[in-house]
């Protein structure tokens, strides 16, 4: 791969017309129309964490996708100085570096907009309910999984808030046309983080890209137009391995700095945790173990400092100063991770995620497995979830029939009939237009699809509002 070909420019609809000058590149465009975008401000109202939380502290998506995007040109910029100072890459020069640190910055704030409400629990019940219930569903007197084929089936059951994405940004957006946001070739192609179909995918393959599936057979046309344009073919994007390990940054550190403020773990449990056995044992290296312990270290300090200028909630204090440090330990590393690997990432080789080989992946898979054990696995959590998962599956419930019999020989019952027009009109628009001319099995594939769409549309409070009002819930 070369970034003459890499940083293509090229849309889906080139504006043939004339326009004034203007002076920003085609990726500084893209940042605009993203800022400006619905979409976009849905994310204000979507779970990171802590669903329909009503603290000004704590994250949303659209928070989270900020501080992403703040940590991808970062590195961006970490990353190609240091390729140009040690003249790595003759092509890359500071124009490449504006190019890619723009692209960078776009990717951020777009990486979780195709996902549903309530967070990734939210696609773990899609996931799900597709799993248990799609066997069971007919399309007048025809299992439906009869019909669909096995990449159509696979979709649905591997559902992916990364495969939504791509869709939104390159159809659902319907402001124009049915090129969606129009975005750069480029810049989508950032936001592939697994360039492999539903089918294609492997869990437990020591290559990461293989890990999720990065498309739909629907947008299947459109993944190979823009991989074909940028070069990749099935490789990753090379900037994908930067805005991975920003997001990775983003949500490790701050999913500790937000469950301390929700009281959910304190200074004292922390400090023990990050000090206990399973942690500080089995180092890759004396440098990983240095890391690790200097993070520790600063922890104590920033308590120390707290106590001393007598500070309200020292503990607080200390790890939200602390979070801003281990935010720079960890990023310093990816960005030498990155130029380590270059060439490996350049020839489609590199198959790991870039903190997992740098000095500070043991403190990242510390922060990890914490936030998971305190928080993710908490009753206040789980319980929270289950409700979510209750409202989603309300929802797909009544929908996926309806949708399915929509163009069949039995007529929609009232309800059913009502709940389809709650639909977004230009959902159904995308729908006719690239169902048109389709056999019965791809317009059935859609179909199922236009509930997945308008499910994941949805804001946390929109979803849980209407699912009361639907209910008869006062």
């Amino acid at each position: 791969m070369n970034w003459s070909t890499l940083l293509c420019a090229e849309r889906a609809r080139m504006h043939s017309g004339k326009t004034p000058a203007d002076p920003r590149s085609e990726f500084q465009k893209d940042y605009h129309r993203i800022i400006s975008s619905a979409s976009f401000r849905r994310l204000q109202d979507k779970t990171q964490v802590f669903a329909l939380d009503s603290s000004d502290f704590v994250r949303t998506r659209l928070t989270h996708s900020l501080e992403v995007s703040s940590f991808a040109k970062s590195l961006g910029q970490m990353v190609f100085g240091k390729i140009i100072e040690n003249r790595l890459d003759r092509e890359v020069n500071e124009s490449v570096r504006e190019q890619c640190c723009a692209i960078l910055e776009c990717s951020g704030l777009l990486h979780d907009i195709g996902n549903p409400p309530f967070g990734h629990f939210g696609e773990d019940s899609i996931r799900g309910w597709f799993e248990v219930n799609l066997g069971n569903m007919k399309f007048g007197d025809t299992p439906v999984t009869e019909l669909l084929t096995e990449q159509m089936r696979s979709d649905l059951t591997h559902f992916e808030g990364n495969a939504q994405a791509l869709r939104l940004l390159t159809k659902l957006h319907f402001l124009i046309d049915e090129n969606g946001m129009n975005l750069t070739f480029a810049l989508l192609n950032t936001l592939i983080k697994y360039p492999v179909p539903s089918t294609g995918t492997d869990k437990h393959s020591p290559d990461i890209r293989l890990h999720k599936m990065g498309y739909y057979l629907a947008e299947e046309d459109i993944f190979k137009r823009i991989t074909k344009a940028t070069g990749t073919g099935s490789f990753r994007y090379p900037l994908t391995f930067l805005l991975e390990a920003a997001d990775d940054i983003a949500y490790k550190t701050a999913d500790i700095e937000d469950a301390v403020k929700k009281t959910f773990i304190s200074y004292n449990t922390l400090i023990a945790d990050l000090r206990s056995e399973e942690f500080i044992s089995g180092f890759n290296s004396a440098e990983d173990a240095n890391t690790y312990r200097s993070c520790i270290d600063a922890l104590e300090e920033k308590l120390s400092d707290a106590e001393n200028r007598s500070l309200a909630d020292p503990g607080l204090n200390a790890v939200q100063n602390w979070v801003v440090r281990v935010q720079s330990t960890i990023l310093c590393a990816a960005a030498d991770s990155f130029v380590e690997h270059y060439r490996e990432i350049m020839d489609g080789t590199f198959t790991k995620d870039l903190i997992s080989v740098s000095p500070a992946n043991a403190i990242a898979e510390a922060l990890g497995r914490i936030a998971f054990e305190r928080v993710f696995r908490s009753r206040t959590i789980m319980m929270s979830e289950l409700t979510e998962g209750h409202i989603i599956n309300f929802y797909l419930d009544r929908l996926i029939p309806a949708a399915i019999n929509l163009e069949s020989d039995i007529p929609l019952d009232p309800v059913s009939d009502r709940l389809m027009l709650m639909i977004s009109g230009n959902y159904r628009r995308i729908y006719e237009h690239y169902a048109e001319g389709m056999d019965e099995a791809y317009r059935l594939y859609l179909r199922i699809l236009l509930v997945t769409d308008f499910v994941c549309g949805m804001t946390d409070s929109y979803a849980k509002r209407t699912y009361q009002q639907l209910s008869g819930i006062l």
